[in-house]
């Protein structure tokens, strides 16, 4: 059993869902983003997504997109995130999934990728703009060097795609929450829960599920672990910490900790 799946199976025997953290690798600097990762860690969350930054980021919002434009400046490359991988992957056994842009991955040649993955410590690869009609080669790959692919479904995804999708998908399955890109939102759209339903129906938790873009607050999570989800996934929320803290070092890692403790509070199941 791969490390997210063990993680999936170790929370289900705690009543708990997962909390998915996700932040951009070296914003505001590379040399933070272990410390950054440690303070979410600390603070409870399960599974650590980092996104390695790409010039087009077609997926997000304004708040990651920002982040992104900083990560960039700050000169981080993908060999850069896959050395902080390594870096976070000796002091922590918590997975780590990379969510990338398949730019990055055509430029380094698909084996070549998860060869490093895979000597770094990531456990699975998230890519927004990869179809899955297009992603043979990608699976093989990713299955050679033992790394879950992780895809994500939308809103407007069809039953005969989420159908396709799962005969690629291992780790967990995204599920856009909501039509757009990502951001926090102050509140939980009722398209969410009909969404998570919706799939689940489908899915018959052949794979985990965790809901993604617009998660925010501890009400949203305990909504969707609540309605059938295995995972929330916030992400702008973490970053937008990180941006108005970045000059500020030991007050963001503060406010990092004390935020993913208060989100992962919210995942435990009420008996």
């Amino acid at each position: 059993m791969r490390e997210i799946a063990k993680t999936f199976s170790r929370l289900r025997t705690r009543n708990e869902g997962a909390l998915i953290a996700y932040v951009t690798a070296g914003d505001p600097d590379p040399v933070y983003t272990p410390r950054i990762v440690e303070a979410l860690i600390e603070g409870g969350a399960d599974i650590i997504e980092l996104g390695i930054p790409f010039s087009d980021p077609i997926a997000d919002g304004p708040t990651i997109q920002a982040a992104t434009l900083r990560a960039l400046k700050a000169g981080t490359t993908p060999k850069k995130v896959f050395k902080i991988v390594e870096e976070v992957r000796n002091e922590s056994d918590v997975p780590i999934v990379i969510l990338t842009y398949y730019n990055p991955i055509f430029r380094m040649g698909l084996r070549r990728f998860f060869e490093s993955a895979e000597a770094s410590g990531v456990n699975g690869v998230i890519v927004p703009d990869l179809p899955v009609e297009e992603a043979y080669e990608y699976k093989e790959a990713a299955e050679a060097y033992g790394i879950d692919t992780i895809f994500l479904v939308a809103p407007s995804t069809s039953t005969e795609r989420l159908r396709k999708i799962l005969r690629y998908v291992s780790g967990f399955l995204y599920l856009v929450s909501i039509f757009g890109v990502t951001g926090a939102r102050d509140r939980l759209q009722d398209l969410t829960i009909r969404l998570i339903k919706k799939t689940l129906s489908i899915t018959c938790r052949r794979v985990p599920l965790a809901v993604g873009f617009g998660i925010s607050k501890p009400e949203h999570i305990k909504a969707i672990i609540r309605n059938g989800a295995d995972a929330a996934i916030v992400g702008s929320r973490f970053v937008r910490i990180i941006e108005r803290k970045r000059d500020k070092i030991e007050e963001m890692l503060k406010a990092l900790h004390e935020y993913a403790y208060l989100l992962k509070e919210a995942t435990i199941k009420k008996t």
